[in-house]
């Protein structure tokens, strides 16, 4: 497994599946999380709904959330749990990732020890 929920985030995730198309709900239809150079620590998270399975993404399955992460991002998150906080200062998924060596204010960009991995290579 690559990728944990909390109940918080899945029940979020659940109702983002539900009211994003009704019409083209497909079985193969889930959360696409990944990881892509930027942000002010060196990666970015990113999360796209999706029905359209990659070939070389590594497919898990959360309570009814399918979800995607590609190859390259794989090893960056291996271990991540994904969490909603819902608060006066702040609402969002929150990323929980065992491999940030450093994150920003936002915690939506973090940085790992080395950029060796074999995701997508720091700038």
């Amino acid at each position: 497994m690559t990728v944990t929920l909390t109940e918080k985030a899945e029940f979020h995730l659940r109702a983002l599946l539900r009211g994003s198309n009704p019409e083209t709900t497909t079985p193969t239809k889930g959360i696409r999380i990944s990881v892509k150079d930027g942000g002010c620590s060196g990666y970015e998270y990113a999360m796209e709904i999706t029905s359209s399975p990659r070939p070389d993404d590594v497919v898990s399955q959360e309570g009814k959330v399918l979800i995607y992460v590609d190859a390259k991002s794989a090893p960056l998150l291996q271990g991540m749990i994904v969490d909603f906080v819902d608060g006066v200062m702040e609402s969002g998924f929150k990323f929980i990732n065992p491999n940030a060596t450093e994150t920003c204010g936002c915690g939506k960009s973090f940085k790992t020890a080395d950029c060796s991995s074999a995701g997508t290579p720091c700038k």
